[in-house]
């Protein structure tokens, strides 16, 4: 579970959460991992994504909510992929309010996941979208070009940059992290080596735990990007049969007016 925080180290990790990235101050270190849904034919790895959502569950869920996210995605293919039945019941491991009932129920598959549980604690919904890892030249994002945006990479960078340094500054406890912007963050680190026993028995050391939950968490923050590159790539082949067929029918009608004898 995530370490116990103060209200002021929770609001302090909210304001640097939503500034410091954009503001891209101090030196960070972003691991460029090799994740399967990277390139122009990559998919999203099932088994990973179900490993992810158990450390997003166990750990994460504590404090960051997916309240842009329905539960019921969990069963779509190119996703997690559980049963119908899978989802329904762990739709039960969470409450939501119903306005009908003006209180809380139980969860359904028809409902999103809850918002945030903690004072300030950023949203996960779309985090793998909002952070760049990766920047190129200053106004060309030819790096990006070449390796993606680099959200999930920044995520796993994140949670296994922690040096174990700490500072106090303004009665905020603040831990040096590689990959935070500045080098010093005010969430304790979240994950270590065993946090989470999965499943299918794969490792649980804090490296494949956090690309576990950056690739869970990439998924939620766009899960029909398979389905968008294979609509592009349709699109594409289309457009190029169909410029073949205009080349040959225009090539056809203006050739007995072109080699025409004069």
């Amino acid at each position: 579970m995530f370490k116990k925080l103060t209200l002021s180290a929770i609001a302090a990790l909210a304001l640097s959460m939503s500034g410091a990235f954009a503001a891209g101050g101090g030196e960070q270190h972003i691991e460029d991992y090799q994740f399967s849904f990277e390139g122009p034919f990559g998919t999203f790895d099932q088994a990973q994504l179900q490993r992810g959502l158990k450390v997003y569950t166990e750990v994460c869920a504590s404090c960051h909510g997916l309240k842009y996210v329905p539960i019921r995605t969990l069963a779509d293919e190119g996703g997690p992929h559980y049963s119908e039945d899978q989802v329904r019941a762990y739709a039960k491991n969470f409450e939501v309010y119903d306005a009908d009932l003006e209180d809380f129920r139980e969860a359904k598959p028809v409902d999103h996941f809850p918002e945030n549980t903690a004072v300030g604690a950023p949203d996960l919904s779309m985090m793998a979208k909002a952070r760049a890892g990766f920047h190129g030249p200053y106004g060309t994002g030819i790096s990006q070009l070449i390796n993606g945006m680099g959200g999930a990479e920044y995520i796993a960078s994140l949670l296994t940059g922690y040096t174990g340094k700490e500072k106090e500054e303004a009665g905020v406890t603040l831990y040096e992290n590689t990959a935070f912007p500045g080098g010093w963050i005010s969430m304790a680190p979240p994950l270590s080596d065993g946090d989470v026993d999965f499943d299918d028995g794969h490792s649980n050391d804090l490296h494949h735990e956090s690309m576990d939950i950056a690739a869970f968490l990439m998924w939620a923050a766009e899960p029909k990007m398979m389905a968008r590159q294979y609509a592009g790539f349709l699109g594409v082949f289309i457009l190029v049969i169909l410029s073949v067929l205009l080349y040959l029918t225009n090539k056809r009608i203006w050739a007995p007016i072109k080699y025409k004898k004069s």
